[in-house]
């Protein structure tokens, strides 16, 4: 594509009272930096300009543009920018639009995956809206077209969600960035992109085979969220910044148990998060049969009663509120919550050890623990 111009120069129950609470902490406290405006700004920008290039192509691509802007632009906690930015920054890196706009390309990123999971897991919503699935079979059926309507559906989230991803590849090249500092960030962005994919494809395939071992759901939730979400992100920017190694390594450390610390609080979100924060259906994830470390303690800690009703009830996509409820009693009541909460806990302990002794700077040391203790008790 032509780089256009810069967009610098452009305008629910809980689930017991033994289980640690969740601290409702906002990421918007972490934004030192107006990071969420800026990121905003730049994929504004950047959507306007592929917007623009499709009418080019064809009319009939509107409704593509109006998807994948709302779904980038509506909600979204920028995390992913903002732990690539402080890595950068942390390296002894300065502040610049044309960084902010790179980094923006983690959020097509999340997009992508975003879009293809709710495929997979057959979510009918997302942040309160109709998955993008969902949003096209609907199309289909208004139009009255030929065809199956939810098999267009299920075609055009595959699409969207590829092109998400190629467009994230254009997005880290568009913000002007030195060429040699992208090419030191290359292997990172693309080592993320297919660690979150392979991740993605154990999951489904754990779902299939129906291991409930801990050890195969803690693989999954490190390669499929955990490292992209924080790890590789934090690595970008130390690529950027040409980071020594010793700044990587702190990051590394900090990074990994972190993002798994997030991908828990998720996971406990998609069983006792209120859907008017998180913006999907109460008990979405027993629904969808989600292989989560949360449900692999279950089994591992249920007894024989529980573990046949798990079996049963995981995954049913008539599982109703009675359903939902029974089976949060079974996870609370066997300690398989607050074993969670105590993962959670020591995991960002272990993550806030490495971060505070980092050879970093002052300031980013600070984003770092404010974003890591925000990351972790959300509710959101």
């Amino acid at each position: 594509m032509t780089a256009p111009t810069s967009p610098s120069d452009a305008a629910g129950p809980g689930p017991a009272d033994s289980v640690r609470p969740i601290i409702a902490t906002s990421l918007a406290v972490t934004d030192r930096v107006r990071l969420r405006q800026r990121v905003d700004k730049s994929l504004a920008w950047f959507l306007a300009d592929r917007r623009a290039w499709m009418a080019e192509v064809d009319s009939a691509l509107a409704p593509v543009a109006d998807a994948i802007e709302g779904f980038v632009l509506r909600g979204g906690k920028r995390l992913r920018p903002a732990f690539g930015y402080w890595g950068f920054r942390g390296a002894g890196g300065h502040d610049s639009d044309q960084l902010v706009t790179a980094l923006s390309a983690l959020e097509l990123v999340q997009a992508s995956a975003l879009i293809h999971d709710d495929l997979i897991d057959r979510s009918d919503t997302r942040r309160g809206e109709p998955a993008v699935h969902r949003r096209f079979a609907g199309r289909h059926r208004a139009h009255g077209w030929a065809g199956d309507a939810d098999g267009f559906g299920d075609s055009a989230a595959v699409l969207l969600g590829d092109l998400c991803l190629v467009w994230s590849d254009e997005l880290l090249h568009a913000g002007g960035l030195d060429p040699a500092a992208l090419s030191r960030a290359r292997p990172v962005f693309d080592e993320m992109r297919t660690e979150v994919t392979i991740g993605q494809y154990l999951d489904v395939l754990t779902q299939a085979t129906g291991d409930t071992s801990v050890e195969r759901a803690g693989k999954v939730a490190r390669l499929k969220s955990a490292k992209y979400t924080v790890e590789r992100p934090l690595l970008l920017g130390a690529a950027l910044a040409a980071a020594p190694a010793g700044v990587t390594d702190a990051y590394s450390g900090f990074g990994l148990p972190l993002g798994e610390a997030f991908q828990l609080r998720d996971d406990m979100l998609g069983v006792f998060g209120d859907p008017a924060q998180t913006g999907k259906p109460a008990g979405d994830d027993l629904r969808e049969g989600k292989r989560t470390f949360l449900v692999a303690a279950t089994f591992e800690a249920a007894d024989e009663p529980g573990r046949r009703d798990l079996e049963r009830l995981l995954g049913s996509p008539d599982l109703d509120a009675e359903g939902i409820g029974h089976l949060r009693e079974i996870i609370v009541g066997c300690g398989a919550a607050e074993r969670t909460e105590r993962r959670i806990g020591a995991l960002l302990d272990a993550a806030l050890s490495h971060i505070e002794t980092a050879p970093i700077e002052d300031e980013a040391r600070a984003a770092l623990i404010d974003l890591a203790h925000a990351a972790t008790t959300r509710t959101d």
